[in-house]
């Protein structure tokens, strides 16, 4: 429910658009804060997007939702889908936190316990998602309950086994378990964002080649060879904030590795959880650098042409363990959330280690990927496109969450900040319809109302970088 003095910000919003150049970005009134603007907004996408695409006291969520003919879709979204929801409410109570602390408590006020609730109770019903079983990894035999990719019948029931989970779904759900407990100290997401970091870093290939060295890199899943951009880059942040969060603690943990005289035997040692968690961060980082880098400066998708193919178990000293994976081509495209991780990734190493190696990394990628992924006049003179065929429209909020996190340390960064601001001012000021805003912010929607359905995570998508727009427009130099 929006109160009385925020219908009135919106009202004064709204009386900006009439004077709107067409040929560039919105800007807003004097009267209207844009950090302000911005979290309004946000709030305003969230709240349609949870009352249109989740029913029922399990939260099923629709893929999709067609504002123009109210009609919600028989499929239901992915995990990965499900957990773009939680993405921006965090963004929001982020946002909202911020501008308590910088003096302005009366939307904190209104809004931070509502939203606390709804996350709640996101995470409550993510666990129809949920479901267990046995995995033989590089180093043990464990059973796990991990996160599947499809909504299953029940709480705890979802398929999980071989392709049905993958590495990367849990690493979206990590870091924003952690964001939540940053958020509301509730130590439940804490302890559940620990629980799958462990099942992640179980699937590093920790096997040896010749030279003793880690082979590296997660699978996409534990029913896949392949190692992607998507299941490396994104564990990085999650891995120095849970370092941070440690630090200063004496608190351990085991770590499992294979060692490196004769490539064989199994070891687990007990280490201190900071120094685990850093380091892992330094080795995804490493890996991904190392084998996804392409010559311009940007991030392919993936390693392929494995071997073996498939994956395939072997018994030493007669216990059976996953055998290593060799994967020797590089497979594009190069897609903006790929870039985005990194960027991330670098900043938080930066700050937790003041090494200036990955300063200049996030710099040198944060022009290399605006310059790539960024066209400017291509589809509306004097804004930038980005391309949104797929899943992009999600993927393109991550590479902008990117250059926030660099521009702390790289102010030129607010420069392609910027552009994500314009084309979601330009979306909402031209093409806001019942709450939603279209697929394509520069173009609007289509002429045939029937083709005008919405996916529920852009929606979601385009709520949280308003609402990290808000954050950085209160918290820039």
């Amino acid at each position: 429910m929006i109160t009385t003095w925020s219908f009135v910000l919106l009202m004064l919003i709204s009386a900006c658009k009439d004077s709107a150049s067409d040929n560039g970005p919105n800007i807003p009134q004097e009267e209207v804060n844009l950090s302000e603007q911005n979290l309004l907004r946000a709030m305003e996408l969230a709240d349609k997007a949870v009352s249109s695409h989740f029913t029922g006291d399990g939260m099923a969520m629709a893929r999709y939702y067609n504002p123009f003919t109210e009609v919600r879709s028989e499929e239901k979204g992915s995990v990965w889908m499900y957990t773009s929801a939680i993405e921006a409410v965090n963004a929001i109570l982020h946002a909202l936190k911020v501008q308590k602390e910088q003096g302005d408590p009366a939307l904190y006020n209104e809004h931070f316990n509502r939203y606390s609730e709804l996350l709640h109770k996101l995470y409550d019903n993510a666990d129809y998602y949920l479901g267990t079983f046995r995995l033989v990894s590089y180093t043990q035999t464990k059973e796990w309950s991990v996160y599947g990719v499809n909504r299953g019948g029940s709480k705890g029931s979802a398929k999980v086994e071989g392709i049905e989970n993958v590495y990367d779904d849990q690493m979206w759900l990590i870091r924003e378990l952690l964001e939540s407990y940053k958020l509301t100290d509730n130590a439940e997401y804490l302890e559940k964002a620990e629980y799958l970091t462990a099942y992640v870093l179980d699937g590093w290939d920790c096997t040896r080649d010749g030279s003793g060295e880690e082979r590296g890199g997660i699978p996409w899943g534990p029913g896949y060879v392949t190692k992607h951009a998507c299941s490396n880059g994104p564990m990085v942040s999650p891995l120095v904030w849970l370092h941070e969060l440690y630090k200063d603690k004496s608190d351990e943990v085991t770590y499992r590795y294979i060692d490196a005289t004769d490539k064989q035997t199994r070891i687990a040692t007990q280490v201190k959880k900071s120094d685990y968690y850093l380091d892992f961060a330094r080795k995804i980082y490493a890996w991904q650098k190392s084998h996804l880098l392409r010559s311009d400066g940007v991030y392919d998708d993936m390693r392929g042409g494995c071997s073996p193919g498939s994956p395939e178990l072997h018994t030493v000293d007669g216990t059976v363990y996953r055998k290593g994976t060799t994967c020797v081509d590089r497979v594009g495209p190069a897609i903006t959330y790929n870039s985005g991780t990194m960027l991330s990734g670098g900043a938080d190493l930066y700050r937790a280690t003041q090494e200036n190696t990955y300063l200049e990394d996030a710099k040198t990628l944060s022009d290399d990927s605006f310059q790539y992924f960024a066209k400017l006049g291509e589809t509306k003179p004097g804004y930038y496109t980005y391309d949104i065929s797929g899943f992009r429209n999600w993927f393109n909020g991550v590479l902008m969450r990117g250059y926030v996190d660099v521009y702390p340390a790289y102010e030129p960064a607010a420069d392609y900040i910027s552009s994500f601001q314009q084309n979601l001012d330009h979306g909402y000021d031209n093409f806001l319809y019942n709450g939603f805003l279209p697929t394509n912010l520069l173009v609007g929607w289509s002429r045939d109302n029937s083709n005008n359905r919405t996916e529920g995570m852009f929606s979601f998508a385009y709520a949280a970088q308003y609402a990290v727009l808000a954050r950085y427009e209160m918290e820039k130099h």
